[in-house]
């Protein structure tokens, strides 16, 4: 079986889009991940959605879509994103609505919801918190969210169903990559030596360009080149679970052993 090429479009909410293109339109890619979604940007989600039911999801969504779709389309490139945020729902009708825009109605867009558990959360104050000796009623007037990581086996019917765009919530971050990994290669949940690759591969890519020098960077005393035109990093993924993770040729940056190292430590 060929190799799956994987490629990581963002690495937080407010991450650049452009190395996110180049990706999608150079880099032969058959799966693009926008991981864009922490406890405080999720916290921040839920407030924009308390305030508008219509929003809650990342803010930056439509404008990625605009740049990754029409290649994305061209080429069969499936893209998967916790953009949703705190209002998966709705991100994926803004992200039909760009379709439309962009001239592609045949687009076929999975909603991955159920990490949400903010109602059960205030339904059920006495829940003890696990790091402090308190319970969930004693922290009621300043709780904003509460999600459950949902794993890649929530992504995987939307995979199965030929899904072009997957959206989620808060989705274990790594899970974004094991999903089409272990629906392409057909890997079992109980193989725990591929579901360990897998989730190195996603770890090596979630945070996008720190594994292209972002972490190692110290100007004036480690330089890393060309940061500004830093590339976003894909991998090249055998079936086996063994990777290659490299970068676009042209694009700043670096991505090497000691790259890679910091970012596993990281």
């Amino acid at each position: 079986m060929k190799t799956f090429r994987i490629g990581s479009g963002a690495g937080y909410s407010g991450d650049r889009i452009d190395p996110a293109q180049d990706l999608a339109e150079r880099g032969e890619l058959d799966a693009l991940v926008f991981e864009c979604l922490a406890e405080r940007t999720i916290a921040l989600a839920q407030l924009r959605r308390a305030a508008d039911p219509s929003h809650g999801y990342d803010p930056l969504l439509r404008a990625r879509m605009r740049a990754v779709l029409p290649a994305c389309q061209a080429q069969g490139i499936t893209v998967l994103t916790n953009m949703g945020a705190a209002n998966p729902a709705a991100a994926g009708r803004a992200v039909l609505e760009v379709a439309r825009e962009l001239g592609l109605p045949r687009l076929r867009v999975a909603v991955v919801e159920g990490d949400d558990v903010l109602d059960w959360v205030r339904a059920h104050p006495q829940t003890a918190l696990l790091d402090a000796d308190q319970t969930v009623g004693d922290l009621m007037d300043r709780l904003i969210s509460a999600n459950a990581y949902l794993g890649a086996d929530a992504l995987l019917p939307a995979l199965q169903q030929h899904a072009n765009v997957v959206i989620a919530g808060r989705i274990a971050d790594p899970a974004l990559f094991l999903a089409p990994l272990m629906h392409h290669f057909g890997w079992q949940p109980q193989d725990w030596p591929r579901m360990g690759q897998g989730i190195v591969v996603g770890h090596l890519l979630e945070c996008a360009a720190q594994v292209s020098g972002g972490y190692v960077a110290d100007p004036g005393f480690f330089d890393v080149p060309d940061l500004a035109n830093v590339g976003f990093p894909l991998a090249e993924v055998d079936g086996d679970g063994s990777a290659v993770i490299t970068k676009l040729s042209g694009t700043g940056g670096r991505v090497d052993r000691l790259t890679c190292t910091a970012q596993l430590l990281y």
